[in-house]
């Protein structure tokens, strides 16, 4: 039987690891000054809401310097999404993937393993061809505003950076949104501002 005093290091132990984040960083290469990024979903991509010039892909750009390709299609579900990809990284070869799908499998109440599946061939698409990933999570389009649990397992899966809290955080916010499941040109900026800092922290910009 373990000793009381083992027990609270064991337990001390466990605390200091929660507060520290044991799980490491996913960790993204380095990109060259000539990189480019693909912005890859639906209208949430696009910029439905606000004007060509304000979504967040064309935001990302601004701050990052590196060249974004905004491929957003409006109203696309998962499965086109994964139909359309191979072409798209054929014909403009970037270097890396940030992923933004399955709103509107969520809306239209579609089979989530399904959605699931979907995102990982998306995923597989792209590290097949030496391609980069960052995983964008969409809100369940309720009053929780809570990501279905299958983008984190996804990211957690293929060790790809996550950015999880972005867009729950702005549609929960009137003033950051234009409907109830699109932002604003003040919301797409904030979420080009926090992929920004996840592009830093995850190692993929070094200044």
């Amino acid at each position: 039987m373990m000793s009381p005093v083992r027990i609270c290091l064991l337990l001390l132990g466990i605390y200091l690891c929660l507060l520290s984040g044991c799980k490491q960083r996913a960790k993204l290469p380095p990109l060259a000054g000539d990189a480019v990024l693909l912005a890859y979903g639906d209208s949430l991509t696009y910029g439905t809401g606000a004007g060509e010039k304000e979504s967040y892909p064309a935001v990302l750009e601004q701050l990052t310097g590196h060249n974004v390709l905004n491929y957003g299609v409006p109203g696309e579900i998962s499965a086109d999404g994964l139909a359309r990809l191979p072409g798209v990284l054929e014909h403009e070869k970037p270097s890396m993937l940030i992923l933004c799908h399955g709103a509107n499998d969520i809306l239209r109440h579609m089979d989530q393993h399904e959605a699931a599946d979907n995102l990982r061939g998306m995923i597989r698409l792209a590290k097949q061809r030496g391609i980069a990933v960052m995983l964008i999570a969409v809100p369940a389009f309720d009053l929780s505003l809570k990501p279905p649990e299958f983008y984190s397992e996804i990211a957690a899966e293929f060790g790809i950076p996550i950015e999880a809290k972005s867009l729950p955080r702005i549609l929960g916010k009137g003033s950051l949104k234009s409907d109830y499941i699109h932002p604003n040109a003040a919301g797409y900026r904030q979420l080009a501002e926090d992929l920004a800092a996840l592009l830093k922290k995850s190692g993929a910009i070094q200044n």
